[in-house]
């Protein structure tokens, strides 16, 4: 109570000192609320309890700041009526106004003749152009109606130049959220002063994070197999966790498509992610008139999620209708060429060294379109059991470890179908004994015996329901010699040349009859085998002053040599052999006689850092005596944000053990979509054997600091499904979308 009193006379005797002050007092503090407000101004007098101040009044309350020519403010109601070269300045709010009134108590006023603008610092955003600029809007009238809520009749907004806006919304109303969102009420969306369409309600992002529900930005396009192009989708965000994308789009010549994207993480330990396209298809007409649809649809599913008690739960679901859905509708080259649809499930635990997992997977490869074949494996369910090596002693180097899994099988394709679920169980118990003689010589034998029992094998080339076991023995010895290095220093950066030797014997024993076994995946291409597999690998390291060594280049050039040039008996002769002992050395089919020597592989990899890098990989058949597989990738970026990829794939084996082919792909460009400036990029894929270009792409943009326009022109050669050109153009709102058909998952500056 005696606190009170004494604050009481303190504040009477300030309003008296106040009132006593001369007319020309340039300045007044006045308690009010929790703080003090000081006004400033060159004239002012006091009637009652009302201030009258002219002249450059400057009204300053904790982080507020009211500027105007003239102002009278009311101690007893914190009511400030303002007139002349009204500004407001509040945090990263600013606001222009000829007249006003404002509540400096409780943060409550109204304006007219306004403009103003609200700074929001964003985060950057690969999808959107994102603006320096701040949020700006004129209006007739505002109402700030609490800290964080604006009320504005009459309302032009933009994050342009406010002077020259590029673009900009109208709206009779508009309410504006601090750190959330504006929303426009019957906006109109205009470029360079020029209504472009009209929407009954838009909402402009002001958060740090761009997640705000509504209708995005319409897609329009147009394609020589699709006709004109018009889509519309709607995002919606109901909690921080959770968001989903739900489109249609109009395609003149051959119908509707649909699309759906949803993404979630329920918790911090789970992401959940969908995806599902399809297409209504009326069809283009054929050679007769009559229509040929092609419709279908796609989808994905992606689950990651730790569980309790140290369980992972993984699944990547995809589903695929048909090849020609995929190579009529695939948006781009690389998704229309993918011929194969791969579906896993799993949840595993590792504890203790061991490791348990229960899994589903499905696997299907199209061999052609039309007629529509395929190749069709499935192991659902299966169960594996497996440990790393552990020591039961401590002062043995012996170790233990294991695998054990049981499996229901399915295999389909043309001329072979397998019973619903064959079973295979298998249990391989190994040995592995590290063994050194000084710092010269390491040598690791693995002593390994696998027993598998199958459900059903293979007679005459058909499926008999008659059980089949295998037992091998198999031996793996692992000889490293000492690696030679060389190190040496050229002004103040180090550098090391190191060779490794590496040598790897490997014999397995007891798969005898290898053409009675159903081939579902890599188990079922066991062969026995007696062979060595030699190489070296060279790598130059490089250490600046104060870091890290990096590796700069690394060469790798190694080959088997086969003591069982038939493998008892498992090379066929006259077709494409693949199993094991082939395809761990190479992934290109090479055998299809008995073969003594694999080829030799050579991998160049020069990875400088920074501007380039490059690999260069080649296989040399010295049966064939030739180059039969080369691939080289190299990767430029010469001045600031230009790049260039160029790639040469090309195989030469006999056609009996897979298509010669010769591809080149090239991607040169400037930039980024959605950079300040000019952006371009020009790309192709050109098949040298069938002298044509398979694919190819132009894509240029130019951005400003509050809006860019971009053009696309994409052509697909996919035969005789599908010989596409695609025009696109976009106009990229700054801060809220893209206007038009370039979406961030096709276009090609990655």
């Amino acid at each position: 109570m005696i606190r009170l009193l004494h604050f009481r006379a303190g504040y009477l005797l300030l309003l008296l000192a106040c009132a006593l002050l001369p007319a020309g007092a340039a300045q007044v503090r006045v308690p009010a609320g929790r703080g003090i407000v000081q006004l400033e101004a060159k004239q002012q007098r006091r009637e009652g309890s009302v201030f009258l101040a002219d002249g450059e009044v400057d009204i300053r309350y904790e982080t507020l700041r009211l500027r105007a020519d003239h102002v009278e403010y009311d101690t007893a109601t914190g009511e400030a009526a303002v007139r002349g070269h009204v500004r407001l300045d509040i945090e990263n709010q600013h606001i222009e106004a000829s007249e006003g009134r404002y509540n400096i108590r409780t943060g409550r006023g109204s304006f007219k003749n306004v403009r103003g603008s609200i700074t929001v610092r964003r985060r950057p955003n690969p999808s959107v152009l994102i603006s320096p600029n701040p949020f700006s809007f004129e209006a007739r009238e505002v109402e700030r109606l609490d800290q964080r809520t604006y009320e504005i009749h009459g309302a032009w907004v933009t994050v342009c130049d406010p002077d020259k806006p590029v673009w900009r919304f109208y709206a009779p109303r508009a309410t504006i959220k601090l750190e959330s969102q504006a929303r426009l009420q019957g906006a109109s969306f205009r470029l360079l002063g020029v209504p472009v369409f009209y929407l009954p309600y838009a909402t402009v992002p002001l958060a740090r994070r761009q997640r705000q529900s509504g209708f995005l930005l319409p897609q329009i396009g147009s394609s020589s197999r699709k006709g004109v192009t018009i889509g519309q989708a709607l995002y919606w965000a109901p909690a921080e966790w959770m968001d989903m994308t739900l489109g249609a789009e109009y395609l003149s010549r051959r119908g509707v498509a649909q699309n759906v994207e949803l993404r979630a993480r329920p918790w911090e330990n789970m992401r959940l992610s969908s995806t599902y396209f399809a297409v209504n298809d009326r069809g283009l007409r054929g050679p007769g008139g009559a229509r040929v649809p092609q419709a279908g649809h796609q989808s994905n599913v992606s689950l990651d999620a730790y569980l309790p008690g140290g369980w992972r739960a993984v699944a990547d679901i995809n589903q695929l209708t048909s090849l020609k859905f995929r190579l009529a509708f695939a948006e781009t080259f690389t998704e229309a060429v993918n011929s194969e649809v791969r579906s896993s499930a799993f949840v595993t635990n590792n504890f203790r060294g061991f490791s348990l997992s229960f899994s589903a997977s499905n696997y299907k490869n199209f061999l052609s379109a039309v007629p529509e074949t395929a190749v069709v494996l499935r192991a659902a369910p299966s169960a594996r059991l497996s440990s790393v090596e552990q020591a039961p002693w401590r002062r043995w180097p012996v170790y233990f470890g294991f695998h054990a899994s049981a499996e229901a099988l399915y295999r389909s394709e043309p001329g072979l179908t397998t019973p619903t679920a064959v079973q295979r169980f298998e249990v391989a118990p190994r040995v592995t004994i590290p063994l050194r003689w000084g710092p010269w010589l390491g040598v690791m034998p693995t002593f390994t015996v696998r027993s598998t029992q199958y459900g059903a094998q293979l007679a005459g080339g058909t499926v008999v329901s008659q059980s089949l076991r295998r037992t091998t023995g198999e031996l793996t010895v692992d000889v490293r010699p000492p690696s030679l290095a060389r190190v040496w220093q050229r002004g103040e950066t180090k550098w090391k040349h190191a060779v490794e030797p590496l040598f790897v014997y490997r014999y397995v024993r007891g798969v005898n009859a290898f053409g009675r076994f159903l081939r579902f995946d890599e188990t079922d291409t066991l062969t026995d085998t007696n062979e060595i597999e030699y190489g070296v690998t060279q790598r130059f390291f490089r250490r600046w002053p104060g870091g890290a060594a990096d590796e700069v280049v690394s060469w790798r050039v190694a080959q088997k040599h086969y003591f069982d040039p038939t493998f008892n008996g498992a090379i066929v002769p006259g077709q494409r052999n693949v199993f094991q002992a082939l395809n761990s050395i190479t992934p290109y089919a090479f055998a299809d006689t008995p073969r003594r020597f694999s080829p030799v592989v050579s991998d160049l990899r020069v990875t400088p850092g920074g501007r380039y890098d490059a690999q260069l990989r080649m296989d040399i058949d010295p049966v064939r005596r030739k180059v039969t597989a080369v691939g080289t990738l190299i990767r430029i970026r010469p001045y600031r944000e230009s790049f260039v990829t160029l790639a040469h794939f090309a195989t030469s084996a006999v056609p009996a053990l897979q298509p010669r082919s010769n591809q080149i792909r090239a991607l040169v460009g400037y930039g980024e979509m959605n950079r300040l400036g000019l952006n371009g990029s020009f790309g192709f894929s050109y098949d040298i054997n069938q002298r044509f270009l398979q694919n190819q792409i132009v894509q240029v943009s130019y951005n400003g600091r509050c809006c860019g326009l971009g053009f696309e022109y994409r052509r697909l050669a996919l035969g005789p499904v599908r010989s596409e050109n695609q025009f696109r153009v976009a106009l990229l709102i700054a801060n809220l979308g893209t206007f038009g058909s370039l979406r961030r998952q096709e276009k090609i500056f990655e």
